[in-house]
Parts: C-alpha cells; sequence; structure tokens
C-alpha cells in the first residue's frame, strides 16, 4: 500500500473558498421609501409642534420676563431711555401706598388661606360621602369657575349692595343691623375673600376629590376597628394620606393670592374705601397705567416676584428635608 493509498482523496471534495463564494448573500431588505418619507414627516411634525410651544412660550413667557426685569432699572421720557439703577426701587419703596398694599395683599393671602384652602377641602370630603350623584355635585361645584368673572362679580354686587342688596335682606329679617359690605374698610376685604372663594374653589374641590378616591378602604375600616370617629378618621388618615397634593395645593393657594387683581378691581375699583383693597398688583397696575411710570411698575413686579420665588425655594428645600 502506498502512502498515495493512505491519503484520503480530496478530489471531488467541495473546496471551502468555493463554497463560501457560491454561498448565496443574505441581502437586507432596504427600508422601503414610503416608511422613511411618512417617519421623517411624523418627526416633523412632532418638532413642528415643539417649536410653536417654545416660541408662544418665549414671546408671551419668557419675553415679557426679560423685558420687565430690564425695565426695572431703566427711565423713559420723552422717548429716551436711560439707565438708572435702583432708583425704580427707591421710589416704589418710599410710596407711602407701598406699605399699605404689602399689608392688604397679606392680610388677603391669610383671610384666602382660612377661606378657600380649608372651604374646597371639606367640600370634597361631604361629597366624597355621597354614594349617588357625584357627577351632578361636581358640576354644581365647579360651576363658579366655567362662569366669566364679570358675571360673578356682578352677583356678588347685587348680593352686597346696600340698598336692595340680598345679604343686608337676610340681616333685615333677622333683625340684625345692616352693613356696608363694600363701603366699610373693615368689612371690603373680607367681602372681596368671599366672593372670590366662591369663585376659584371649583378647581380645588375637584383636585381634593380626586385624591380622596384614590385613598384605599381598607385604611378607614382599620381606624373603625380601632374605634376612630369621624374626626379622628380625618386626622389620621384623610390628612396624612393627602399631605402631599395638601401642601401642593398650600404653594399654589399662596402664590396665586399673592397676584390678586380682579376680584378687588372689579368689586371695589381696585382701591376701595381708604385703600383698604389696594393690592401690590394693583399698585402695579396704577403705575403703569395712570402714572405712566412703567419703570416703577416693573421695579415692583420684580420685588414680588424676588418674593414669591423665594418662597417656593424655601417651601421645596423644607419638603425635600421632610421627605428624606
Amino acid at each position: 500500500m502506498t502512502a498515495t493509498g493512505l491519503t484520503p482523496s480530496t478530489q471531488g471534495a467541495p473546496d471551502p473558498a468555493s463554497q463560501a463564494a457560491a454561498r448565496p448573500t443574505a441581502h437586507h431588505p432596504a427600508r422601503a421609501p414610503g416608511r422613511l418619507a411618512r417617519s421623517v414627516r411624523r418627526n416633523l411634525t412632532a418638532h413642528g409642534f415643539l417649536i410653536g410651544a417654545v416660541v408662544c412660550f418665549a414671546l408671551f413667557s419668557w419675553y415679557p420676563m426679560v423685558r420687565e426685569f430690564l425695565l426695572a432699572f431703566q427711565k423713559t421720557e420723552r422717548g429716551r431711555t436711560t439707565w438708572v439703577g435702583l432708583d425704580n426701587l427707591t421710589t416704589v419703596v418710599n410710596d407711602p401706598a407701598f406699605w399699605q398694599a404689602w399689608r392688604n395683599t397679606l392680610l388677603f393671602t391669610a383671610l384666602a388661606l382660612v377661606l378657600g384652602f380649608a372651604v374646597p377641602f371639606v367640600t370634597a370630603l361631604v361629597i366624597n360621602e355621597f354614594r349617588h350623584g357625584q357627577g351632578y355635585l361636581r358640576l354644581l361645584v365647579y360651576l363658579p369657575v366655567m362662569l366669566p368673572p364679570v358675571a360673578s362679580v356682578l352677583l356678588f354686587k347685587y348680593l352686597y349692595d346696600p340698598g336692595y342688596g340680598l345679604l343686608n335682606e337676610l340681616l333685615r329679617l333677622l333683625h340684625l343691623p345692616e352693613q356696608q359690605w363694600l363701603q366699610d374698610p373693615d368689612l371690603a376685604m373680607l367681602s372681596v375673600v368671599v366672593a372670590a372663594t366662591w369663585m376659584n374653589m371649583g378647581g380645588a374641590t375637584l383636585i381634593y376629590l380626586a385624591a380622596l378616591q384614590g385613598i384605599p378602604g381598607e385604611l378607614y375600616e382599620a381606624a373603625e376597628l380601632d374605634g376612630a370617629g369621624l374626626l379622628r378618621k380625618i386626622w389620621h388618615v384623610t390628612i396624612p394620606q393627602t399631605r402631599l397634593i395638601l401642601t401642593l395645593m398650600l404653594l399654589m393657594q399662596v402664590i396665586a393670592t399673592m397676584q390678586v387683581f380682579v376680584e378687588p378691581f372689579l368689586l371695589t375699583g381696585g382701591a376701595g374705601p381708604e385703600g383698604s383693597t389696594t393690592t401690590v398688583v394693583h399698585l402695579i397696575y396704577q403705575y403703569a397705567f395712570s402714572f405712566n411710570n412703567y419703570g416703577a411698575a416693573a421695579a415692583l413686579g420684580l420685588l414680588l416676584l424676588v418674593l414669591l420665588a423665594g418662597f417656593s425655594a424655601a417651601y421645596v428645600r423644607l419638603s425635600r428635608t421632610e421627605e428624606a
């Protein structure tokens, strides 16, 4: 037997290189042009909406803020604009109406927190106890929010009228002394707060109601087994379970009430009897449109912005500390 015979014959065996060359190449199907075009159009549409939103914010929110910041340090006379530094701020602080406006604004905020923060929460608690007709009650509570502010103000002007107003008519029936609701400096601010609470409580009530309906019923059942009454269940179950939304609404309430303008302006003309309803925002309005002093108006607006920003930052920091 020869060495050639011991070696396996390779004649007729396929060559690996020829096999690789002969193996059909896997071609990935090219993306259809229509699919690519749809993807491009979809992305362009999304970016178009995004760009539109950014442009709207830039024109109607960011630009006015930047412009206000610049106006606070400028003064325009006879078409000429000059930088005056802190002169506008000095003018505002030395105005006697400045401190009165801040006192009235803080008083309105305090009264609004007592009424406007507590009343919607209590209303949500009551509605949550109803098993039927909650939809109609939600609509009834939210109806004042849907009314135009002018219509609501006209309604309260009728209620507060010293001659034929409904409130004084009720006082006459009860043989109680009549009141000058919007003409008395001691009652004007409280009357404005009551009207503002009624006009704006619907949204807060629905938010509280949604939070209440998210509380597990097992917690109330466990509290009842422990002998807890209604007030204890509210204090130990309801409030802790809704603490996050309560604190958020508190922050929003303070920010909104510190910027109150519509209700005092429409009910009492803004200033009210003896300036009892003059708020900071109304004073800004007076500087800008009554005195044509846009620099002072911008300076006062900047002060309000800094105060609210500081309050918001302090609140967020305290909230993080409590969560940690």
